[in-house]
């Protein structure tokens, strides 16, 4: 599981309960933020706009998306590289053709095709071609995903000030009872304070945590190609490492050339 966005959403939903208990006297204040038919009117307002926009096999896939958001993240370029350059030594070694061996143990199908489209003797052109266009495709499913919660973010508010206008006109169409403005005012406000929390606190955060995963993979595949590229191309391997290394923090660079020398003494 991701201990970041776990914390955080455990964070959010403690500083909020935090603030209820306090300003409010003691756990009881929590009671006075419940209020179903606001929670009917923003979270079911914001349900029915979302579906309303895709379709509802969409909608329970892209719900079911966040589960890809709890998960740690496993992406990384230093070993993506490394298993790079392995490849390439195969492939200076023993030829182009011993890579379809070596290709059998990747666990990175997206590497995996592009080994093999090389190993079949691929255009350089074509093979960037197809990988590319794949690249394409899997960030506009993804984007697809994330513009669900983008609509979820934009949504869960304005339903929220929907539920608010229509509390304060019961309110003040029963100005008579003056004892009553104070609480169907703040019935009337609970709904914007639900819509704020299903954008600010649940789908902006799912939204962002998508989209630098997104980067973060497409970034993984773009030092694919250009890794597979070169090893079709005949170069070096130790060229292709610094090739490869530019899509590295400076931070990363230092490590992987750390543990580089160190293999290499060892």
């Amino acid at each position: 599981m991701d201990i970041a966005t776990l914390g955080g959403i455990g964070m959010c939903i403690g500083l909020v309960m935090f603030g209820i208990i306090q300003s409010g006297g003691g756990p009881a204040a929590i009671a006075s933020f419940i209020d179903i038919p606001s929670a009917i009117i923003t979270i079911g307002g914001t349900i029915g706009c979302i579906i309303t926009m895709n379709t509802i096999p969409d909608v329970i896939k892209y719900i079911k998306a966040v589960g890809v958001v709890m998960k740690s993240p496993t992406i990384n370029e230093p070993e993506t590289i490394k298993k790079v350059i392995e490849l390439s030594n195969v492939a200076r070694k023993e030829g182009l053709l011993a890579l379809e061996e070596a290709a059998q143990s990747l666990d990175e199908e997206f590497m995996k095709k592009g080994v093999l489209l090389i190993v079949d003797g691929t255009d350089p052109e074509l093979v960037r071609g197809i990988l590319e266009t794949d690249l394409i495709c899997v960030e506009a499913r993804h984007a697809k995903v994330i513009g669900f919660w983008e609509q979820m973010a934009a949504m869960g508010p304005a339903w929220g000030m929907i539920g608010t206008l229509i509390g304060l006109i019961n309110m003040l169409g029963n100005l008579s009872d003056v004892s009553t403005v104070g609480p169907n005012m703040a019935v009337a406000l609970i709904t914007t304070l639900y819509g704020s929390l299903i954008a600010n606190w649940l789908a902006t955060p799912i939204a962002n945590k998508m989209r630098n995963n997104n980067a973060l993979e497409s970034t993984l595949k773009e030092v694919m190609i250009e890794g597979l590229l070169s090893i079709q191309a005949g170069e070096n391997p130790r060229v292709i490492e610094e090739k490869l290394k530019s899509f590295l923090s400076p931070e990363q660079r230092a490590a992987m050339s750390s543990g580089s020398e160190e293999g290499g003494e060892a």
